[in-house]
């Protein structure tokens, strides 16, 4: 879509949509979560006299039974940390090709940690099993890296994650003396999905990152949790690479709101995820595989209309009515707080007059 008036990666849109489908990171905190952002008290974190802060910490570190929290500013950094605590200089991670870590995070465990990136397949629901981690796993040759940490996702591309297969991968991992990291940024989705505590879904992992502006509203943040010991050293490495926040309680509190009080409205993301999907199979020649619609994400291919004699793409045709559509292919849909029934269906109607048109 060169020409299109929908961005490449990387660019802006030239209009504010008012419905936005590409990421569940487009979320604008609303009225109740900004005043209580406003009161949020506040402190030095590099101290760590933030209450925001540590209160959040403590939290995340409690929802997901581990020692201990970090909050630092994106998921990103979250996973770098992760990483470069558990791995020296010349080791090696096992991780999905499709993965946010190896695809989607500007190589910086590589760049950054001078750690190797060992990508196996994943299968069609985004998951490893035990047998492809086994196969990987370097023997302890001079030639080789060696093998020091697993990485899993859950969440992927909105399927939720086999729990007997990543415990099978962490069980094999501690037999091989390597650590499991569980890249968490939609943790929430798969627990909610599950009707599980997300204690449950990360139990088996040394550590875990989970994401506060994704799906959960929040402006910005993540939290990575392990045991204290591994925090001791992430936090460390958050100065080093200039994560460190001041009086960052403000953004803190946002995360605090979000986990009280928009949890279980995922479920909400889901049934209207699901309900855009047996709508869009009704329009002709579309079609959405409803089996692989599990959680906020749906999947779909958008062919240029037949009637459509000047090129227009369902990305620009949908965009000269404030909606916005990703570009790839096929099209990642993503349904989130600020997207509603009411929404959704708009975007139907118009989906359905352009591929009517000629």
């Amino acid at each position: 879509m060169n020409n299109s008036s929908y961005p490449v990666a990387g660019q802006s849109l030239d209009i504010t949509p008012d419905i936005d489908y590409r990421s569940d990171t487009v979320t604008k905190p609303g009225t109740a979560m900004r005043q209580f952002m406003s009161e949020a008290a506040v402190g030095d974190d590099v101290y760590g006299e933030d209450p925001s802060i540590n209160a959040l910490q403590i939290k995340v570190a409690k929802l997901l039974d581990k020692e201990a929290s970090l909050f630092v500013p994106s998921g990103t950094m979250s996973n770098l940390l992760a990483l470069m605590s558990h791995c020296q200089r010349g080791e090696e991670i096992i991780v999905g090709d499709h993965y946010h870590i190896c695809s989607h995070e500007a190589g910086g465990a590589s760049v950054l940690g001078s750690i190797v990136m060992q990508s196996i397949s994943t299968n069609a629901k985004g998951y490893i099993t035990a047998e492809q981690v086994a196969a990987a796993i370097r023997p302890d040759d001079a030639h080789f890296a060696p093998s020091k940490l697993v990485c899993l996702e859950n969440t992927v591309s909105g399927f939720v994650q086999p729990q007997p297969e990543q415990e099978a991968i962490a069980v094999l991992a501690k037999e091989k003396n390597l650590q499991v990291h569980m890249d968490g940024a939609r943790l929430m989705h798969a627990a909610i999905k599950n009707n599980c505590s997300p204690a449950d879904l990360c139990r088996h992992v040394d550590s875990v990152s989970l994401c506060l502006s994704k799906g959960l509203g929040a402006p910005a943040g993540s939290v990575l949790s392990g045991s204290k010991s591994f925090i001791a050293r992430a936090s460390r490495l958050r100065k080093m690479l200039g994560g460190g926040m001041r009086q960052a309680g403000i953004i803190a509190a946002a995360g605090i709101y979000a986990l009280d009080n928009n949890l279980q409205r995922l479920q909400d993301d889901h049934q209207l995820a699901y309900y855009f999907a047996t709508q869009l199979n009704k329009i002709a020649p579309l079609s959405v595989d409803l089996a692989s619609v599990e959680t906020n994400m749906l999947f779909i291919d958008f062919p240029l209309a037949p009637g459509k004699t000047d090129g227009q793409s369902l990305a620009d045709f949908l965009l000269q009515s404030g909606i916005c559509i990703g570009d790839t292919v096929p099209c990642r849909i993503v349904v989130h707080l600020d997207i509603s029934r009411a929404d959704v269906d708009k975007t139907l109607a118009a989906i359905t007059e352009y591929y009517s048109a000629g």
